[in-house]
């Protein structure tokens, strides 16, 4: 139904495109005939159903595959729980227990055991503050509800949820850094170097993953510094 929905939508949304600037709308309702090789009409198939069926679905099960076995369980838990915080629509997707959860299960050490208990009283005051607040209302990301908190001073008052906020818009950042970390360590501790020293290992991949900050330092400044250490060291 999801689907089906946004297909509409896109079709609509290109539709009204082509003729703003004068393109071609293709008759939806037509036999599809297939473009590479003989010319013929594909099982007497509409251009509509074409579209639809063998190009955007196919495509959006190909990316939710490919989501699917990049994401394990346990990472698509705290996305969906994540999403509760999100402001759009009038904060239709807010619900108080899966942030709870959230911060139980994913958050233990951010947030001792008396803030765990005030962060659902302040979600109850946010949530009726929010639906009543001019500055609250029309939010659409997360990253716009921090900064309207912050703007309006609201973050002293709900200050464990923008804690949390800025918390999970931190995911990113910390996801994008593991995957870069596995990937150096996959490249630099291979069959050949398998016997690498875990302290060497990481400090080689420091250098690779901040291979762009590596390389503005030559190799004599590096050397001089060492030796300007060793001098220091020997004068104390």
């Amino acid at each position: 139904m999801v689907k089906i929905n946004i297909i509409n939508k896109l079709l609509k949304n290109v539709s009204s495109f082509c003729e703003k600037h004068d393109i071609e709308v293709p008759n939806f309702g037509a036999s599809y005939v297939a473009r590479q090789g003989p010319r013929h009409q594909k099982d007497h198939i509409t251009v509509e159903h074409y579209f639809r069926v063998e190009i955007f679905f196919v495509t959006i099960d190909k990316q939710l595959q490919e989501l699917n076995c990049r994401f394990n369980d346990q990472a698509m838990e705290l996305l969906i729980l994540s999403f509760a915080l999100d402001p759009k629509d009038a904060y239709k997707a807010f619900n108080i227990d899966k942030i709870c959860t959230l911060v139980n299960k994913y958050y233990p050490m951010d947030f001792n055991e008396q803030e765990k208990i005030s962060l659902n009283f302040q979600l109850q005051h946010f949530i009726i503050d929010a639906h009543q607040d001019s500055n609250l209302k029309n939010l659409s990301t997360m990253q716009e509800l921090c900064t309207c908190l912050e703007t309006t001073k609201k973050s002293g008052v709900y200050y464990l949820i923008d804690r949390l906020l800025r918390l999970i818009m931190n995911l990113p950042v910390s996801i994008a850094t593991t995957v870069r970390s596995f990937s150096a360590m996959k490249i630099i501790k291979n069959k050949l170097r398998n016997k690498m020293e875990t302290e060497f290992l990481a400090s080689t991949m420091i250098i690779y993953i901040e291979r762009d900050i590596a390389t503005s330092s030559s190799s004599d400044s590096i050397i001089e510094d060492f030796k300007s250490l060793k001098e220091r060291r020997g004068a104390l």
